[in-house]
């Protein structure tokens, strides 16, 4: 009885694992490497056998599935992994289409088959390895000019070979069809370019496009007063990614080369015009002015007398009363000893 149930658990592991195939259980993957397009639908593709009979037992299959994560012994269906939700279809026989295929996907992917026979479990090793790739546009060369920018750009994908045709789109129309040696486009502000693989029209690589004209944001929506921590942000829609600088009017140099200019502590010598560029390889746009208003208490309070020197009795002088303050300060005149304010 013992040895029995030894041999029972060998022949259940040996099954798993996928060494049984000389037995006449096997998965064989068609092909074992795929690359896939970002965006397509992926088939991934097998045949698989087991004996007609084991002892008394007719072989049926009761279940298939596909899986990359999980053990072995309790993989995970891909039907029932929320990463593939919504993207998964069990064809005939061990097929399985991936929609909307997706770099996260990349992996190896295994099918297991269970039948009515009581160690009947078959996993295919080492499974299908999938790549994903999406189609890359680069610009290569560049010239600006007053009329616009003039591009020299290559499309390419790492699951194509190198003479691979591409589709150029120019503002969702097709512009030209060549192999992936460049090609040239001057860019105008409302200029939008991609590329797709002939075949794969659907599946462009993501559009490149001048900066729109940059917003500028800040932090505080009411007044600014002096000590106040203050943010301006700078942003604008580009690709690639724009880059940004900051600089006040009259001043010399970027004051910050981030899409925020931050004043942890912002004082009253901080009031002024600002405004900020964002840059990509196809051209610069400079934000529109914003002016900072800087609020602070009065100070630097001084008495002046007019006119000055020794006062004579019976004439007129004028007691001034200045100070520094944003907004203006309002004076109020008091005599010494008296409460009330004489104005």
């Amino acid at each position: 009885m013992r040895w029995t149930a030894v041999a029972a658990s060998l022949l259940a592991f040996l099954s798993v694992s996928g060494v049984r195939g000389q037995n006449g259980w096997s998965v064989t993957y068609l092909p074992s490497q795929i690359c896939a397009i970002k965006g397509s639908t992926v088939d991934l593709q097998c045949n698989y056998t087991h004996p007609a009979r084991e002892g008394d037992t007719v072989i049926e299959v009761t279940n298939r599935i596909w899986f990359t994560k999980g053990q072995l012994a309790a993989p995970v269906d891909l039907k029932a992994d929320p990463d593939y939700a919504g993207r998964i279809e069990y064809k005939n026989g061990c097929a399985v289409a991936i929609r909307d295929v997706r770099e996260s996907d990349a992996a190896v992917y295994k099918f297991r088959f269970i039948t009515n026979h009581q160690s009947g479990k078959h996993i295919g090793l080492p499974g299908v390895t999938l790549s994903v790739s999406a189609v890359e546009l680069q610009v290569v060369k560049r010239e600006r000019r007053p009329s616009g920018t003039l591009a020299e750009m290559t499309c390419k994908s790492k699951c194509l070979p190198d003479r691979h045709p591409y589709i150029w789109i120019k503002n969702g129309q097709n512009v030209s069809t060549q192999t992936s040696s460049p090609f040239s486009h001057t860019f105008s502000f409302a200029d939008r370019v991609s590329c797709a693989a002939a075949g794969h029209r659907q599946f462009p690589s993501p559009a490149v496009y001048m900066p729109n004209l940059p917003s500028v944001s800040l932090s505080s929506s009411g007044h600014i007063v002096e000590g106040d921590p203050t943010t301006l942000t700078c942003s604008s829609d580009a690709n690639p990614v724009a880059t940004y600088s900051w600089y006040k009017k009259d001043a010399s140099g970027p004051l910050s080369k981030d899409s925020q200019l931050v004043f942890t502590s912002i004082q009253s010598s901080d009031s002024g015009e600002y405004y900020c560029k964002a840059e990509n390889v196809l051209r610069i746009r400079t934000s529109k002015v914003v002016f900072i208003d800087v609020k602070y208490a009065p100070r630097l309070l001084s008495v002046a007398l007019r006119p000055s020197g020794e006062v004579v009795r019976g004439t007129s002088v004028d007691l001034i009363c200045s100070s520094d303050a944003n907004p203006t300060a309002k004076h109020i005149w008091y005599k010494k000893n008296k409460p009330e304010p004489l104005i």
